[in-house]
């Protein structure tokens, strides 16, 4: 963000983060194989209302009731105890200033973008002056070996402990009478409510926006925006993932990106407020779901400051969407061709700037009825289960 003092060295460093990939790893990192499974949670369907709008899907519940959490696989007890563990390398990096910058992680199974993620970031000046926190999706062994392996900073790692990766046979992954694609639940005997294209909840989908919302209720990173009062958020990358910036000497506000983004404590509230609205949504992407429901309902645009070159880059072609068929798999070395200009080594924020706005970008916007996906009732009561499990004496405690 731009500040009224000169920006330090290792701030203008850190905004630049990754001239070389500090990516989406939310798209890029996302899936492959699972380990899937189902049981039921209780009060399924009892406590739910579901109104005939033809999209959204309301719930007769108070939102402070705790929302009952399926039972923990024997591996999700054991990650959920490494959750609780300090993070590493505090032997070479023991203080952390008060202000020191987080930076977070979201990954799945995919060591070789991870690699290329892990070597930028050994790149950047004033890294070892951070915290990095990696949230996995599942357990997979080589992911876990490749952040094992970082010495340069301090390294906290979370398992997001109710991945349906984790639960061979039981929810949220796969179990036995479970519906599929577009099975008559009556007619077949199954269990499972379909979405709004008549499709049945497929474990290895709708996992990715679990993470997405369980890491958010988890982690909360700091923002003070100076520039721009009436911005939510800074990101270090254009809404638009093809795009490298303007190249003037301006800020640019515009709309919220998924791309290298961060916002304070206030802003999570009002966003963890817009809990019953982000888990009804059948969508089962989280950036849609705030796009589409969760900012429009704050009642005003949702604007996020950057600079005016992208400092994030999105790479990869192995994402949620490309290849992943049992035919068709998709095949990437982790060879990433990315394009590092001179304007990209140099920082790109100046205090002393003014803000260009972009008003009425194209996008989703309220009144988009979702891709489906999301249709089952156990998956929204699971993700209200994570809104209110750090929120409740009896909850879970948090990792962090």
């Amino acid at each position: 963000m731009a500040s009224y003092k000169k920006p330090r060295l290792r701030d203008l460093a850190l905004r630049r983060l990754l001239s070389v990939v500090f990516v989406t790893l939310c798209v890029v990192l996302i899936l492959i194989f699972l380990l899937g499974s189902n049981s039921t949670l209780n009060n399924e369907t009892k406590d739910l209302e579901i109104v005939d709008d033809g999209s959204r899907y309301r719930r007769d519940l108070k939102f402070t009731k705790m929302q009952t959490l399926p039972q923990q696989s024997d591996l999700s007890l054991k990650l959920g105890k490494l959750n609780l563990l300090p993070p590493r390398n505090l032997d070479l990096y023991p203080n952390l200033a008060k202000d020191a910058i987080i930076v977070v992680l979201y990954v799945h199974n995919r060591p070789q973008y991870l690699r290329v993620v892990v070597e930028s970031l050994s790149k950047v000046v004033g890294i070892n002056e951070t915290l990095l926190i990696v949230s996995h999706d599942g357990y997979f062994e080589e992911m876990n070996e490749i952040v094992s392996g970082i010495r340069f900073c301090q390294v906290k790692q979370i398992y997001a402990p109710y991945s349906p990766h984790l639960f061979p046979s039981s929810f949220p992954g796969v179990s036995v009478g479970d519906c599929k694609d577009k099975d008559d639940a009556e007619g077949k005997h199954c269990k499972g409510n379909p979405d709004q294209y008549g499709n049945h909840r497929s474990p290895k989908i709708v996992s990715l926006k679990h993470h997405w919302w369980w890491m958010m209720n988890t982690i909360l990173t700091s923002l003070k925006p100076v520039k721009c009062p009436d911005c939510y958020a800074a990101n270090l990358a254009p809404s638009d993932v093809n795009s490298r910036g303007e190249d003037w000497e301006t800020l640019i506000a515009e709309r919220m990106g998924n791309v290298g983004y961060s916002f304070n404590r206030t802003v999570w509230k009002k966003i963890h407020n817009k809990a019953s609205e982000f888990c009804f949504f059948d969508d089962y992407n989280w950036d849609i779901t705030m796009w589409a429901t969760v900012y429009p309902s704050f009642g005003s645009p949702v604007y996020t400051l950057r600079g005016p070159r992208t400092s994030a880059v999105h790479f990869g072609k192995c994402g949620l969407h490309q290849g992943q068929g049992e035919n068709t798999a998709c095949i990437d070395n982790g060879m990433a061709n990315i394009r590092v200009e001179q304007p990209d080594k140099v920082a790109n924020i100046g205090s002393d700037w003014n803000v260009h706005v972009f008003e009425n970008q194209p996008g989703y916007k309220a009144g988009f009825k979702g891709w489906g996906g999301w249709g089952d009732d156990r998956d929204r009561h699971l993700c209200l289960s994570f809104a209110s499990m750090h929120h409740s004496s009896k909850g879970a405690s948090s990792p962090l």
